[in-house]
């Protein structure tokens, strides 16, 4: 499977974005869905996970509360609703796609290319 995310900007402090993950290749609805990010000179680091069907999802404590992980089957797409955004959140956003629902980067097979969220004080 082949992923592509999107989505992407710069925003305020307090404002929102929408990520978007496209899948081709295969059906997305095999795969357990994951948001992953990385900001400059850190680890790549679990934001939110959600399962096949979307009926479970699981969420870092940094983000609980603010960020919302969905998805369209029926679209191949899964989705990131960030809200209330906050400088720290400034990363590159990466969406991945695994057999195994997991926190854990090193579960995720498959890897989109990253999109650049930007948070201004």
């Amino acid at each position: 499977v082949q992923l592509q995310a999107s989505g992407g900007g710069l925003v305020e402090a307090g404002g929102s974005l929408r990520l978007s993950c496209a899948a081709s290749g295969r059906t997305l609805s095999i795969y357990v869905m994951g948001w992953f990010r990385q900001a400059p000179g850190k680890e790549r680091e679990f934001v939110g996970v959600i399962s096949r069907i979307g009926l479970s999802t699981a969420y870092a404590d940094s983000v609980k509360g603010r960020f919302t992980i969905s998805r369209d089957n029926a679209k191949n797409t899964v989705y990131l609703q960030m809200n209330s955004l906050k400088p720290e959140d400034t990363a590159v956003y990466y969406c991945a796609a695994s057999y195994d629902y997991s926190r854990s980067r090193d579960n995720y097979n498959h890897w989109g290319q990253g999109t650049l969220v930007t948070v201004s004080s």
